[in-house]
Order: structure tokens, then sequence, then C-alpha cells
């Protein structure tokens, strides 16, 4: 009975943590094996011989036990899909492009001048500069929150190379466009407005958090990437077609971040099933003897 009550505990604690278990039970008695399935049904149970209740030798092997089921390592959720699909292109393409029709049409202009009208009566000489730091924070706050937040989607090395990624496609977008459109500045005479830098940056940020944990902080991340558009606005330092198409153009530059992820996962071998830890525990008996046997493979 107590060689009994010892294997129960064993088989029912690694049973209770999620642990795909193939229990294996020999010299066991087909009263205590029947009591077993019937405690722990999903259990797959072979017995292979047929004693009396008196046990001499019992041995299980628990087979196909992963990290997560241990708790052993960094543990991840469940992976999602990061393949591209036309519809991302909706939002940002349509974006970029309404910024780029305004830069062409003349009453677009007329509209860019009542906006900037409009923001100089209202700042009189009342600048604010915050924009000029509050444009890196939804960047700062996507590493930041990876490291304590439950709901994240990926681990630490493939939010790096996301948001590298990123922030390098606009930076290279936006770069292109100013040097390539040359549009006056509405306070200055430097050729280099469209589109908006901060806004692009911002933008960029709060998309990868949107991604990464949903709507919930998403939803604040784009406040703050809002607030920064309107600043540029504010301070006059852009047109209104400036921060329109910067805007597509950080949601789009976010998402390429996104869409390089499966290609960074083949090339750098960052395949999960490929770094799972796999993890057998085998409790024996034998001769008045209980031993537990641990292998992990790294």
């Amino acid at each position: 009975m107590k060689i009994f009550k010892f294997v129960f505990a064993v088989v029912i604690a690694l049973y209770s943590v999620g642990a795909k278990c193939q229990v294996t039970v020999d010299s066991l008695s087909l009263e205590t094996a029947e009591i077993i399935f019937a405690e722990v049904p999903d259990l797959e149970l072979s017995v292979t011989g047929v004693i009396p209740a008196d046990v001499t030798y019992v041995n299980i092997c628990m087979q196909d036990i992963t990290p997560l089921d241990l708790k052993v390592g960094e543990k991840k959720s469940k992976e999602f899909d990061v393949s591209f699909k036309p519809v991302q292109l909706i939002a940002p393409l349509s974006l970029i492009a309404v910024g780029t029709f305004g830069y062409y049409s003349k009453a677009f202009h007329k509209l860019n001048d009542k906006v900037r009208d409009g923001m100089t009566h209202i700042r009189g000489d009342h600048y604010l500069h915050f924009d000029d730091y509050l444009q890196y924070l939804p960047a700062a706050a996507y590493l930041g929150l990876g490291f304590y937040k439950g709901g994240r989607k990926l681990d630490w090395r493939e939010r790096v190379a996301v948001e590298i990624t990123a922030y390098l496609a606009m930076t290279a977008v936006t770069n292109i466009a100013k040097y390539s459109f040359k549009e006056k500045r509405p306070d200055s005479n430097a050729r280099n407005s469209f589109p908006s830098g901060h806004t692009a940056t911002t933008f960029t940020g709060a998309e990868l958090i949107r991604k990464e944990f949903g709507w919930g902080i998403g939803g604040a991340a784009y406040a703050v990437a809002t607030g920064v558009a309107f600043l540029r606005l504010y301070n006059g330092r852009h047109w209104l077609n400036d921060v329109i198409a910067g805007a597509g153009i950080g949601i789009l530059s976010a998402q390429i971040g996104y869409w390089m992820l499966p290609h960074y996962r083949k090339w750098f071998h960052w395949d999960k099933k490929k770094n799972q830890q796999v993890c057998s525990i085998m409790p024996s008996y034998n001769d008045h003897t209980l031993s537990i046997n641990m292998v992990m493979v790294f």
C-alpha cells in the first residue's frame, strides 16, 4: 500500500501540472491498476504483469514533459500569426495616400493653411516641446513592458529584432520621402517637412505595442502618438498632410518589423520547437527502495 501511495502521488503531481504522460506499470496488481485508471482516466495505462497485491517492483516513465509543463526556463506565450496579410496594408497606405494627396492638392493646401492659422491663434507665443521626448515613449514602452507584462507574445530577442527592423524601415522611408518631396516647413525655409518624422516615430512604437499587447495598452500608446502629431501642428513644425502621412509610415513600418520575424526565426534558428528542453522523470521502487530519476536535454 505504501508503494501504491507513492506511485499515485507522483502520477497525480505530474498530471496536475499538465504533463503528457505515458505510464508503464510492471508487476502491479490489477486492483491497483484499476484504481489508478479510475482516478486519472486520461492516462494511457499499460499493465504488463498481474500478480497479487504484494508489489515487488514498480517503474513509471513520464514522457514528453516540456519545459512549459515543469516551468523550466523562460515561459513563452502562445505564438501568434505574424505573416503578411494584404488587409494590413489598408490603414497605413490609406493614410500615406491622403498625406501625399495633400502635398499635390491645392484644395488641401487651403486646409493646411487653415489648420496652421488656427494653431497659431491657439498657441500664441506659448510653444510646447514635449513632442521631442514623447515621440520615443512608445518605443521604450514596447521593450520595457515585455519584461514583465504577462500578455506578451514574443520573447525578448524577437521583440528587439522586430523593433530594430521597424525603426530602420521607418527611418529609411521617412528620409527618402523628405529629400524627394522637399516640402517647405510652415515655420521656416527648410525643405524637409513631408512627412513628419516625429509622428512616424511615435506611431511605429504605438503599432508595435498594439500588436504585441492588444488594444488595452495599445490604445494608450496611440493616444500618445496622436498627442505628438497634434503637437507638431501646434508648434507650427508641420502641415496637416505631413502628420497624416507620418502616421501611415509609422504603422506600415511596425508591420514590416513583424513580417520579417518568420525570416529571422529561420535564419537564426529561433524555432521554438528546436529550442525546447526535453525532460523525463522516472520514479521507481525496487526492494523497499524508492527513487526518482530525472534526465533533461538542453
